[in-house]
């Protein structure tokens, strides 16, 4: 199994204010785990800005002008308590998003099998009309739109295992019959969302809320049990991964347990539906993961599972 990497000096240069947990340490540990021996044989590849028709997927173009107009040449602006524009943010936004299409046209091309977007800021929580959450571009979403826009895969499916729920994404599925959405998460948690029963207008939204303190075995369950059967039986063309490591134990910002083999695990086994249904196209993107050695462990765990070196 071939795997790729997407890596830009952008997603290091995004300030954010002092104390902010979405900060420049994130990428540079993500990119120091990565650089290890075993990952040296993954192609790394430049993650263009993304074009104003992929973004406009899943975002209205009202809504892509409020946020270019208010990017700042200097200072920082803030949009809600969490999340903030500096001069930074536009361009990096523009490749996470970029990144996310990139991977897309390489797996569908058969470049490789799968791909991984080290990208910041996160997106998941960005809704098509709000930024939230530290998130600007919905990246997951709008990779997986691109799919269908681009490539005529119908069947769209993200699935999400961040210690937050992805209710941006599921925002912008909620109406659309032909795209699945799945995510494990820690409730009640920010931002609120993300009940059992919230299913979409179309039975194709699918959560499965975990209480704080639980641990791989609950986590494994979950997937086990509700999401992966659920996403093979959507039968997706394409399946995106929101990849947040937040839900690891020693992430400050999450209450769940998991270690980094909880997150190889279902990995493999998102891949494994991939490869059953999907003709093994899989693109992933980084969400959350705030303790950067959990987060770097982690995100390696990952990519090592994405590129088939646990098997």
């Amino acid at each position: 199994m071939t795997s790729l990497l997407y890596m830009h000096d952008a997603f290091a240069a995004l300030a954010t204010p002092d104390g902010h947990p979405e900060r420049v340490g994130r990428y540079e540990a993500v990119a120091a785990a990565l650089g290890a021996e075993q990952f040296r044989e993954i192609e790394r590849r430049s993650p263009p800005r993304a074009a104003r028709a992929a973004i406009e997927g899943v975002h209205p173009a009202a809504y892509v002008d409020r946020i270019e107009a208010a990017a700042p040449a200097e200072g920082v602006v803030a949009l809600d308590p969490d999340t903030f524009l500096c001069p930074e943010s536009l361009d990096a936004a523009l490749r996470a998003a970029g990144g996310a299409v990139a991977a897309v046209d390489a797996v569908v091309a058969g470049d490789a099998d799968t791909a991984f977007v080290a990208a910041r800021p996160p997106g998941h929580h960005a809704e098509p009309e709000r930024a939230m959450g530290f998130c600007l571009f919905n990246n997951a979403a709008i990779a997986a739109r691109h799919a269908r826009a681009a490539h005529g895969l119908q069947r769209i499916a993200v699935v999400d295992f961040d210690v937050h729920h992805g209710n941006g994404t599921e925002a912008a599925f909620w109406h659309d019959e032909d795209a699945f959405f799945a995510s494990s998460h820690e409730h009640p948690q920010y931002p609120g969302t993300g009940r059992e029963t919230d299913r979409g207008a179309f039975g194709n939204v699918v959560n499965a809320p975990l209480p704080t303190g639980a641990d791989g075995q609950g986590f494994r369950r979950a997937w086990g049990d509700k999401l992966l059967p659920a996403l093979s039986d959507f039968g997706p063309d394409i399946v995106v991964i929101s990849a947040g490591f937040d839900a690891h134990r020693a992430d400050p910002l999450g209450g769940l347990l998991l270690v980094e083999d909880d997150f190889a695990w279902v990995t493999r086994e998102i891949i494994a539906v991939a490869r059953e249904k999907a003709g093994g196209r899989a693109v992933s993107v980084l969400e959350g993961g705030y303790d950067l050695d959990a987060l770097a462990a982690s995100a390696a765990a990952h990519v090592g599972a994405l590129a088939g070196f646990a098997e």
